[in-house]
């Protein structure tokens, strides 16, 4: 929300998006970032099922992802 998204960045949505079948905790990965209409805070994010197929593509707003994390950003002390 408040981090730079970027392209190929994996998210999830943090509000449902019922016009286009999507609901909150969906996880997606943005394509590109947009501009025009939405703002240059929006993106083209690609959401794929566990077969690989694309079941939704869709313009959404920086307001409306969660970017999501797969390393420590910083180790934990013991």
């Amino acid at each position: 929300m408040n981090e730079a998204i970027k392209p190929f960045d994996v998210v999830a949505l943090t509000t449902d998006l019922p016009e286009i079948g999507l609901i909150a905790g969906q996880v997606g990965t943005v394509v590109e970032p947009l501009g025009g209409a939405l703002g240059d805070e929006a993106y083209e994010v690609e959401f794929i099922d566990d077969t690989g197929r694309t079941y939704a593509l869709a313009p959404i707003h920086a307001a409306r992802l969660l970017v999501l994390h797969y390393d420590p950003t910083q180790v934990a002390s013991a």
